[in-house]
């Protein structure tokens, strides 16, 4: 039964995020520093009223008074919170400007990044498989770039940083409540100097349509980060793996049927060497699994 709540909790995590383009298209009149610093400002709003009602603010203050007595977590939180940011930031401009498979590569290559960085900086063991399954990705990225004539650095700067996002939080024992809260609290007095007083546009100075989305960009944000953080407690490391691919296969259908983004035979060999690693990577981390428990 615990699996099986875990399972949901992980479904809609990665559906959830999986479909949340379409949330940013509807915010198309809004400049992507903007939606930014409105999905910063208004995730810490939702968070605040989750820790009143869910009666979680005394975990919050006793998690934050040991956090802030470690200089070096300290740092860490910091960190956490600029490179979570420049991830959204990203990810909102990529989807605005039209490149929704840009935006899926980048969930793509990012756990198999996560390998190489735990293998250099973490001194984790890299196995031959996982060795394999970064060497057909790269190919893939290669291949992509060929074809496009244009590196995809935005779906490697998005790869990048949730990938030293994780790294960053790897030292952190924080509740997920807590780090979001944190994280976003971190980035919203930039956020307000940003929009009251550089954004051309001002704060909330939107239509009352636009503004109600805005204010629900930090729902959307808020929701998934909670439902995957219950999800990995219930559920391994090789299910988890599987599932995360949810995310970047539904960007990558509604990016070809819906918002009809070009995808031609040669791309398609590109994004297949990308699924070959990821193939390989899967199947690895599962007879190795298989392997320990033998």
């Amino acid at each position: 039964m615990k699996k099986d709540s875990g399972l949901l909790y992980g479904f809609g995590a990665y559906i959830f995020w999986g479909f949340l383009p379409l949330y940013w298209k509807l915010l198309g009149n809004v400049g992507s520093i903007d939606v930014l610093f409105y999905r910063i400002i208004w995730s810490l709003l939702f968070m605040t009223i989750y820790l009143t009602l869910f009666r979680k603010f005394p975990t919050f203050i006793q998690e934050s008074k040991e956090l802030l007595k470690s200089r070096r977590n300290t740092l860490a939180i910091l960190t956490a919170a600029i490179f979570i940011s420049l991830n959204w930031g990203i990810y909102i401009y990529t989807v605005s400007i039209g490149q929704v498979q840009q935006a899926s590569l980048g969930y793509y290559i990012n756990p198999l990044l996560n390998v190489l960085a735990g293998s250099l900086y973490l001194k984790e063991p890299l196995s031959k498989q996982a060795k394999l399954a970064s060497l057909s990705a790269f190919a893939g990225v290669v291949l992509l770039t060929i074809q496009t004539g244009v590196f995809p650095f935005n779906s490697l700067f998005l790869a990048a940083s949730f990938c030293l996002y994780g790294l960053t939080k790897k030292q952190l024992q924080l509740s997920a409540a807590t780090s979001i809260t944190l994280e976003t609290l971190i980035m919203t007095p930039l956020g307000l100097i940003y929009l009251f007083f550089i954004s051309p546009t001002g704060f909330m100075h939107y239509p009352f349509n636009t503004n109600l989305l805005l204010v629900g960009a930090g729902i959307v944000t808020a929701i998934p980060l909670l439902l995957f953080s219950t999800a990995v407690k219930k559920l391994s490391y090789i299910t988890i793996g599987f599932l995360q691919y949810i995310n970047p296969t539904i960007m990558l259908i509604m990016a070809i049927f819906l918002f009809h983004e070009p995808y031609a035979l040669p791309q398609f060999i590109a994004f297949a060497f990308i699924w070959l690693g990821i193939l390989i990577f899967i199947i690895g981390n599962f007879i190795e699994a298989r392997t320990k428990k033998l």
